[in-house]
């Protein structure tokens, strides 16, 4: 298992900083929250990680290669959730899945059993054939979840993951990102919502806007407020 390494990113848009010099690692087993309010340039470098932005300046790191060196490789080992849950209408919740394992080139009989296995977590297999244009946000939130899944990812990002999904499902998504972490996964948990955060990771960076506030406390010991400070970056 390897480090995901993010080296002095800054992104600059028209010349305006969205993030500068954030720089963080999380390591096999780690779940990383990235904390910080609406706008202060969490999926900007979420979005650099993944591959689907260019930084102006640094370098996103596994193993300790730039993934830039070979991005498709890298993105085979990367399971990715978007903030926003956009999907083929047309699709069922279960013609995503299909569609999303083929492009990863899962076998057929691995990737049925697979894909009955999220939508029976998730509560939606009685759905499963429902297009996805008549499902609520959060049952489309777990089919973007499911999708970063199918593969047994490495590394997985997260861009507020849990937007819009009910409390029990909640509760599956928290103990299914503990199960992957204990399993060696490298996970980086994107969002404004400090409090679920202290439920689901290891530990926090704080992203703000102007500063450079570090905070990496052990969030199992629910003290977020009360990390010492130390260099990072954000928008």
């Amino acid at each position: 298992m390897e480090t995901l390494e993010v080296a002095h990113l800054t992104k600059r848009f028209r010349g305006l900083s969205a993030i500068e010099d954030v720089s963080f690692a999380i390591r096999p087993g780690e779940i990383l929250g990235y904390v910080g309010p609406n706008g202060a340039g969490k999926s900007t470098t979420v979005k650099i990680i993944a591959g689907l932005l260019e930084p102006s300046e640094g370098r996103v790191l596994f193993g300790g290669r730039s993934v830039l060196d070979d991005l498709p490789g890298f993105q085979r080992r990367l399971g990715y959730v978007p903030e926003e849950p956009n999907l083929y209408p047309f699709l069922s919740g279960r013609e995503c899945l299909q569609l999303a394992g083929r492009l990863r080139g899962i076998p057929r009989p691995a990737l049925e059993l697979k894909i009955e296995e999220f939508l029976r977590l998730f509560s939606l297999w009685d759905d499963r054939d429902v297009a996805v244009s008549s499902y609520s946000k959060g049952m489309r939130q777990t089919i973007l979840l499911s999708a970063a899944l199918l593969h047994n990812p490495q590394v997985l990002v997260l861009d507020e993951p849990l937007s819009g999904l009910d409390a029990n499902t909640m509760i599956a998504v928290r103990e299914l990102l503990q199960g992957l972490a204990a399993r060696g996964r490298a996970i980086l948990y994107s969002s404004h919502v400090l409090d679920v955060m202290e439920k689901v990771c290891s530990h926090a960076w704080r992203c703000v806007r102007t500063g450079t506030p570090l905070s990496r406390p052990d969030v199992r010991q629910r003290d977020i407020s009360g990390a010492r400070p130390g260099r990072g970056g954000g928008h």
